[in-house]
Formats: structure tokens, C-alpha cells, sequence
């Protein structure tokens, strides 16, 4: 249950990150709503999650989690670069994420 919660955390963070890019469109309501409550929510189920699992292992997967998911979105919608380097940069993280999950 807390793996779940846990990248629950992570999808709160992608979440946040959406959120301060409206900030940065000016578009204000909506970017702060979904940036404080996007990292406030993240923040919350990390917290549930680290009662159980080790505090660098789960900060390791929600931050892991938050980076794969912020740059996905980034690229499919926001016009980010997905060069090859860039994507291999991308697969080294999710690596170690399951490194990190199954070395707990």
C-alpha cells in the first residue's frame, strides 16, 4: 500500500510542476491551485509513505517519479527536446528507481 502511496507522491509532484508552468503562462488561479496543492498533496503522501519505507529510499523514488514524469510531460505537450541523449538521461533514472525498489 505505501508503494502505492508513494508514487501517488510522485504523480502530486508532475502535478505541482504543471502547475508553476501556468504560473510562468500567467495564468494565475489555476497554476497556484495546481502548484500548492499538487506539491502540498505530494509532500502529504510522501510523508504516509516513509513511515514504512526507508526515508532515502522513498525520497529517491518520488523525486525519480516526479523528474521521468515532469520531463514526459514537458516534451509531449510543451514542446521540450527529446533528443536521444536527453531520453537515455531519462532511462538511467527509471533504472535507478528499480534499483532503489528492489534493493529495499
Amino acid at each position: 500500500m505505501n508503494w502505492l502511496v508513494l508514487i501517488c507522491a510522485g504523480g502530486f509532484e508532475i502535478v505541482g510542476v504543471a502547475g508553476f508552468e501556468r504560473l510562468t503562462r500567467r495564468i494565475y488561479i489555476s497554476g497556484l491551485l495546481l502548484g500548492v496543492g499538487g506539491f502540498g498533496l505530494g509532500l502529504a503522501c510522501l510523508h504516509y509513505a516513509m513511515q514504512s519505507i526507508p526515508m532515502a529510499v522513498a525520497y529517491g523514488v518520488f523525486t525519480g517519479v516526479g523528474a521521468v514524469g515532469s520531463t514526459a510531460l514537458g516534451i509531449f505537450f510543451w514542446g521540450d527536446s527529446a533528443r536521444p541523449a536527453r531520453l537515455f538521461c531519462i532511462a538511467l533514472i527509471v533504472i535507478a528507481v528499480i534499483g532503489l525498489k528492489t534493493s529495499y
